[in-house]
């Protein structure tokens, strides 16, 4: 299940807003304005712009998979000043090649691993309420504001973008 959700689900949600962008990028061209203007996009005042949505995004699906498997140390570093479409839609592919390099076996002891960062002041989480609580819930919430962004700025996107190719049996 940790493999599934923090590498298969998580790449496939990445994908999914790496085409997501491709569509913003046929928008603004078609409009005739630099794609910047939704890169910098928000939905509220206080709220963290597209690019940065992106960011976080990638950065909670990558440290989610690497602290549960205890590979910290080796997550790519990504500079939150590579703010194009293309550095952003690097980094969104060097997260889904990272993601890659996980196996299931990687994933043993994630369970009742002993999750901490510093912001939580000395507190943990287990390894299975960091993935249900946190890491899943904040990938999900980055990705539909990004396309909440896109799409109240008028990028012709929709749930089945959002949701990308359904595993459909018949």
């Amino acid at each position: 299940m940790f493999y599934d959700l923090t590498v298969v689900q998580n790449s496939k949600m990445l994908q999914n807003l790496s085409a997501i962008l491709d569509k913003a990028a046929a928008f603004a061209e078609s409009k005739k304005f630099d794609v910047t203007v939704l890169l910098n996009a928000r939905l509220a005042p206080d709220q963290f712009n597209l690019t940065r949505q992106i960011q976080i995004a990638c950065d909670s699906a990558k440290l989610g998979a690497a602290r549960l498997t205890g590979k910290v140390d080796s997550a790519p570093k990504h500079a939150d000043d590579k703010t194009t479409l293309a550095d952003l839609q690097q980094r969104i592919r060097d997260t889904m090649d990272y993601l890659a390099t996980f196996s299931e076996a990687d994933f043993t002891t994630a369970a009742t691993q002993h999750i901490t960062q510093p912001r939580w002041e000395g507190k943990y989480l287990h390894g299975y309420e960091f993935l249900i609580q946190h890491v899943m819930p904040n990938v999900y919430f980055h990705i539909t504001t990004a396309y909440a962004i896109l799409r109240h700025n008028g990028v012709d996107v929709g749930k089945k973008d959002y949701l990308g190719a359904m595993p459909y049996k018949v």
